[in-house]
């Protein structure tokens, strides 16, 4: 603003007459021009006092450099505000009305009077009622008004007439998809061998979803994929829902994708996800890298410490970031290859831990006190119930652990698995899950671990949740998983009933079964079964350090008694016939059953003749009250290397391997590749744990042929499960049986040639001792056993014994051992007299040569075993590893429930004594025949063997 000067100014007309008025103005002006003059100063002032204090701080801080804040501030401001959300379900979650998953056009379902296992109340919740499913997942369990179902269109109804209803199966441990079925070259995507560290592997990246096996594992409704064992940080596993997605792809079937990057399907700053991580220790990483178990706890505190400063690195720089102090933070500290880890620090991680010893389990508790992060679960863990108090010492809570029921003594780490180590683990307050670690086992069949787990002492409450519930809250995924919630099956039987088949799976929603296959059950079915107290077995097992003394005790007397029988099954010439039966309504009519000397002296009602033996004095007479058992023929296994095998991967306990004639060169001194005949007697091994289990469990004969992989392995041999050596008195029960051979695709020599080879065995001129041998099978005394599992296969086969027997002008006999395939082929081996011994009873498509099986119901209408003996084959039934004997008497009950009624119970007893003898060439009559008294039940239940009764040996054994 310009002021004009007093000089120059002209004074309006109306000034002129007015003189204060011009005195006013003259007054103002030097007042402006002070006011001026002090705001300039002022404002010149505040410059140099600014100025001033700016060059003071500038020559304290001459050599540091400008502060700025990063480009990508925001961004890491949200990376740091991600590290502090806890992994968990969003908090509405539970207010949902449809699911993620679901899948549109879906029709709502109701299932009406049915009895509900909801997993609630620690699995003792049962609801008598209905179920509502519509929108992917449960949306009301109870009783239901028919008006308050009228908003649902389209509503499927169905029936389930009081059968039990159970959350779907959630498996802790397995491989499907990672190493699928069939197995092929390049498809085993199971392990890396490219360092033993790298959580950085994703089991996502190798989920096949054209393995067969998710068209038979419909009972599951979740698996956990994880890497192999390999590695001692093998990578991220994936939790899956057992349907296949609507989009084919192996994203699609994730339960939840922690993965995705689209912030409006998945927002990790509302709801953190859950990842699951593979560790291992032990044999497995140390075997492959040659490392020591030194070497890999070294691997895994590198790792840690490793992980443990990139979190420490990421909190500092937060901690600094979120204050606004920029100056020399640089970049966010991360590393894609690690950050999985890190979250394994930050407890975002679930850590899997393939860990089986006291040693192993040991140092990773010690590692979780070390770094501080949690394991979730301990894997395999043969020897946790040893020590519970080590896993109460882990991190922030005590793992669970992950087991089979049976399945051990394949490595030296399970050596001392045992059966009673849910129910101890139980005692102690540890959660027990039950796994398939698919495919060693079955996951279809991932029940029947339960079932074990509680037939030996495991709670019902907790055997049911050992294969729903708690696998579903170890993983974090309770909240959707595990509880009557998102999955259902609908059993046809009580879920821990022996056989319990679904009679349909919803995942999603979804009915997963399209045509499903139902088999009428007795009643009893529907309710808990008894299970026997194992008290005693347990706590030997303790004492003993998980190796309790399983040889058999001898009675005290020359004469036992045996009361309250319920049922006398006896072998009569080839066959099994029952001989005597209490009436269930009669307590005086329970039979008494007395055995002198090992034999047989008296069968009949306790009111009858037998009964003067009660009074006979007691120093002469033990007494064993049955409590409506059984008296049945001792079974017999076959199919597995059984008395030929301590340890199965311990090549000092096994008696190995035989040489391959149309593969490698034999020495002349063993009979060269034209002579050589090995038998199996002669490398027998007696007193194996498993031979002795298989003995406690009614198995009292192994019929075993020399192990190989190649065309010719040698004659079988069947030797007592009891026997203490080859020279005690019945121990060998029968040294040489049938002459075994194998015809499978092993691409040198083709199955042709091996066929071929069979021909010219059988037609052409043979030396030595296969000759000698050769002659018998020619003569029709020794059947030629033939493990075979295609039915191309089998075919030509049975093209072969007719031309053979066309040449020779008699019948030659013939047995095929395995046989998955057989059932395509039942009419003509019945009419060609070809005997099939079924191994195993429920099949899996593990090779191309099984792929077309026979699965049993639901999904088809009956098994193998069942069609095979309706075209009149006799069939036997066999196992495919050692620890696999002991569970005999479960397959073939199995067998016979699956086929309607067709295979009673003599009939079922033969599939696994007499049956498997004749088909093997195994000599045995009555008086040789072992029997098997079982106490509170028979042999093809849920019973405890108290006794085995041998005429062979003269004596009677007691348990």
């Amino acid at each position: 603003m310009v002021l004009p000067t007093n000089s120059d100014a002209k004074l309006p007309l109306h000034a002129a007459s007015t003189q204060h008025t011009g005195v006013a103005a003259r007054r103002q002006q030097p007042l402006r021009r002070r006011l001026l003059r002090f705001v300039l100063a002022a404002v010149v002032s505040a410059a140099f006092v600014q100025y001033f204090r700016l060059f003071a701080h500038l020559l304290q801080t001459n050599d540091r450099e400008d502060v700025t804040v990063p480009l990508r501030a925001q961004e890491y401001l949200d990376k740091c505000r991600l590290l502090s959300v806890k992994p968990g379900p969003p908090p509405d979650f539970h207010a949902r009305t449809r699911s993620d998953r679901f899948v549109p056009g879906t029709p709502p379902t109701i299932i009406t009077n049915a009895t509900i296992w909801t997993g609630r109340a620690n699995g003792t919740e049962v609801i008598r009622g209905d179920i509502l499913l519509h929108g992917g997942i449960i949306r009301r369990v109870g009783h239901f008004q028919d008006f308050a179902l009228d908003e649902y269109a389209d509503l499927t109804r169905i029936d389930a007439k009081g059968r039990w209803v159970s959350p779907g199966i959630v498996d802790l441990h397995s491989h499907i998809g990672n190493d699928p079925s069939p197995e092929l070259n390049g498809s085993d995507d199971g392990n890396s061998f490219k360092g033993p560290v790298q959580p950085w592997l994703r089991a996502l990246d190798a989920l096949n979803t054209h393995d067969d096996s998710f068209a038979t594992s419909i009972a599951g409704g979740t698996s956990l994929v994880l890497p192999g064992s390999a590695n001692a940080i093998g990578g991220q596993g994936i939790i899956i829902k057992l349907r296949p997605p609507t989009d084919r792809s192996p994203t699609g079937m994730l339960l939840e994708n922690p993965y995705e990057k689209n912030r409006t399907l998945y927002d990790p700053a509302v709801a953190f996800r859950y990842r699951q991580m593979k560790h291992a220790c032990g044999e497995n990483p140390d075997g492959i890298y040659g490392f020591t178990r030194m070497d890999t706890a070294w691997a895994f505190r590198e790792a840690y410490e490793k992980a443990r400063q990139i979190k420490q690195s990421q909190d500092e720089y937060c901690a600094r970031a979120v204050q606004g102090e920029w100056s020399g933070l640089g970049e966010f500290p991360e590393d894609l290859q690690w950050e999985a880890l890190v979250d394994v620090l930050r407890g975002r991680v679930k850590v899997q831990n393939h860990c089986y010893e006291t040693i192993d389990l040991d140092d990773m508790v010690r590692l979780t006190n070390e770094f501080k992060f949690s394991i979730a679960a301990f894997h395999h863990a043969h020897e946790t119930y040893l020590v519970p108090d080590t896993l109460k010492a882990a991190y922030d809570h005590p793992p669970a652990v992950a087991l089979f029921a049976t399945n051990a003594r394949y490595k030296r780490e399970s050596y001392r698995g045992s059966e009673f180590a849910p129910k101890i683990l139980a005692e102690n307050g540890l959660q027990v899950v039950m796994k398939s670690d698919h495919s060693v086992l079955n996951s279809r069949f991932l029940l029947y671990e339960a079932q074990q787990a509680y037939y030996y002492g495991l709670p019902h409450n907790l055997a049911l949740a050992a294969v729903t519930t708690t696998p579903a809250r170890v993983m974090g995924q309770d909240h959707r998983i595990g509880y009557v919630s998102e999955d259902v099956v609908l059993w046809d039987s009580h879920p821990l009933a022996l056989g319990a088949t679904p009679q349909q799976v919803w995942i999603d929603g979804i009915p997963q079964i399209e045509k499903p296959y139902t088999v009428e059950k007795p009643s009893s079915f529907q309710k808990v079964p008894k299970t026997p107290n194992f008290d005693k077995e347990a706590k030997e097992t303790l004492e003993h350090d998980g190796l309790p003394p399983l040889e058999p005790k001898r009675a005290k007397t020359d004469t036992v008694v045996f009361t309250n029988v319920s049922s006398v099954y006896l072998r009569e010439d080839q066959s099994i016939r029952q001989t005597f039966s209490a009436d269930a309504s009669d307590s005086l009519s329970a039979g008494l059953i007395v055995v002198r000397g090992g034999k047989l002296a008296c069968m009949g009602p306790a009111t009858g003749s037998c009964a003067s033996y009660l009074h006979a004095t007691q120093d002469d007479t033990e007494v064993i009250d049955l409590a409506g058992g059984s008296i049945s023929p001792g079974l017999v296994t076959v199919g597995s290397a059984l008395g030929l095998e301590e340890i199965t991967s311990e090549p000092t306990t096994i008696d190995g391997y035989v040489l391959d004639p149309l593969s490698e060169s034999i020495p002349d001194i063993a009979g060269g590749s034209l002579g050589l005949v090995v038998r199996a007697a002669d490398g027998l091994q007696f007193g194996t744990r498993d031979a002795l289990y298989a003995y406690r469990y009614g198995v009292t004969t192994g019929i075993v042929a020399p192990q190989g992989y190649g065309f010719l392995a040698g004659l079988n041999t069947a030797f007592s499960t009891a026997g203490r050596h080859k020279l005690e008195e019945g121990a060998l029960v029968q040294e040489v049986g049938g002459l075994h051979v194998s015809i499978h695709p092993r691409g040198k020599p083709s199955v042709s040639t091996q066929i071929a080879a069979l021909r010219s065995i059988l037609l052409g001129k043979t030396t030595g001792e296969l000759g000698h041998w050769v002659n018998k099978v020619r003569e029709g005394e020794t059947p030629l056993v033939v493990a075979v599992e295609s039915a191309d296969a089998i075919a030509s086969l049975i093209s072969l014994k007719g031309e053979v027997e066309h040449r020779l002008g008699r019948a030659i006999q013939m047995t095929l051992i395995g046989a998955t395939e057989a059932h395509l082929l039942a009419k003509e081996l019945g009419q060609a007299n070809v005997g099939v011994v079924v191994s195993p009873t429920r099949p899996f498509p593990d090779h191309w040569e099984k792929r077309r099986i026979m699965p049993g119901p639901p999904l088809s209408e009956t098994n193998a075993v069942a069609i095979l003996l309706a075209h009149n084959v006799t069939v036997g039934v066999g196992v495919v590893e050692a620890w696999m004997a002991r569970n005999t008497r479960l397959d073939i009950a199995w067998a016979a429930l699956e086929s309607n009624g067709e295979i009673q119970k003599a009939d079922a007893l033969a599939l696994a004594s007499v049956n498997v003898e004749k088909l093997l060439g195994i000599n045995t009559d009555s008086l040789q025949g072992d029997l098997v008294a079982t106490h509170g039940g028979d042999l093809l239940d849920f019973s405890k063997v108290v006794g085995v009764i041998s005429p062979r040996r003269g004596l009677v054994d007691i348990f």
